[in-house]
């Protein structure tokens, strides 16, 4: 291992202690938990409405990070001089049993300065029409970024369908009826339940492309949108981008945030490199212009896994390739990754990758976090 200091091209996000404010049941399952941001902090925890935190704890002896929507609109973020995320318990989830069960105000936790691309500016010259598809937790960011559209943008409207088991498990129900009474006429609010009998047929069940296109066809015409938002699991999301794509809709008006991917076939193998191995590829790490080279006798084993060895330092959370977290830039060798569902085509082709998914294909890359 080597190291070199030289001058960061950009400011990494990084870690800051936070006191939790207020902890809010919002369900059975679900709570938002509200940060105090100090004045000395505004700066750094200024957001696009859309984006994410990265919290870090120590459960059980272990160092856990997980990603949470920002669940505020800029304005009250500012005002309550806070954020705010939401998590709904998952089952097996390590941090979100821990939100649920253990947090309190007056806690300190660990939270990484707002990151993500899931995020469309406003404009209050423009007349919009903001509708978005969402699903369970996946309400999060688009409540910051309806809400602040319809904030900054006069002219604007906006139409969310939701989709839930019951009305009991509606996160942040009493605050968007709150936004329809604060938007009469312009918040369309349309609830779909999945284990809940309503009177209309059409919002029985669960959000899939079928039920979408009956919806468009009945409710939202879909040429009269002009920029979607879906945030939610990776069917629903994959079957509302197939279909927009099928009726015309450019990738450039579809802001997508994938909230659950389900395991497809076998697990991703663990790889179990001895020290002291010869090195199958040299992968070297720019990260807050100190640059590290890290030897890898494997091929087969992350990038991330191998530069953690090097660089406890370096930025991660899902390490599921859905959060971007771990996004850096390749600027010499090839990598592949696994899978991506945090990083759009122009990214890719400009060379970013997510360390948590990609592997060495040449015998020397290098890697850079401050590009």
């Amino acid at each position: 291992m080597t190291a070199l200091i030289s001058t960061p091209a950009r400011t990494r996000p990084r870690f800051h202690t936070l006191t939790v404010s207020h902890v809010q049941q919002l369900t059975d399952e679900a709570v938002a938990i509200s940060f105090a941001v100090p004045d000395d902090l505004a700066s750094v925890f200024e957001f696009a409405p859309g984006q994410h935190l990265t919290l870090r704890a120590t459960i059980d002896g272990e160092d856990v990070r997980r990603s949470y929507s920002i669940c505020l609109s800029r304005s009250e973020a500012l005002l309550r001089k806070e954020v705010r995320v939401g998590s709904a318990r998952v089952p097996g989830g390590v941090m979100s049993t821990w939100l649920n069960e253990k947090v309190k105000p007056g806690d300190e936790i660990e939270v990484m300065s707002p990151l993500g691309a899931f995020t469309c500016p406003t404009d209050p010259g423009l007349s919009r029409h903001h509708v978005a598809i969402a699903a369970g937790s996946g309400i999060t960011p688009v409540l910051s970024l309806l809400a602040s559209a319809l904030e900054d943008e006069p002219s604007s409207r906006a139409t969310l369908i939701f989709g839930n088991r019951r009305t009991d498990s509606i996160m942040f129900l009493e605050e968007l009826e709150d936004l329809k009474n604060a938007y009469a006429g312009r918040f369309h609010l349309i609830n779909v339940l999945s284990r809940e009998p309503q009177e209309v047929e059409l919002f029985n069940g669960r959000i899939d492309k079928e039920r979408l296109e009956r919806l468009f066809g009945a409710l939202i015409p879909v040429d009269a949108v002009d920029e979607w938002y879906l945030c939610g699991p990776f069917g629903m999301v994959e079957g509302a981008r197939e279909l927009l794509r099928d009726n015309g809709v450019g990738d450039s008006h579809v802001h997508h945030e994938v909230f659950h991917v389900d395991e497809v076939g076998q697990p991703a193998p663990v790889i179990v490199t001895e020290p002291g191995a010869p090195a199958e590829a040299v992968v070297t790490i720019n990260l807050d212009g100190r640059s590290t080279e890290v030897e890898m006798p494997s091929k087969a084993e992350s990038i991330l896994d191998a530069t953690l060895r090097e660089r406890p330092d370096a930025p991660f959370s899902c390490t599921g390739g859905v959060c971007g977290t771990c996004r850096a830039r390749v600027v010499q060798g090839e990598v592949r990754m696994d899978r991506n569902y945090a990083l759009e085509p122009e990214e890719i082709a400009a060379g970013i990758v997510l360390a948590c998914q990609a592997h060495p294909v040449t015998d020397t890359v290098t890697l850079d976090y401050d590009a």
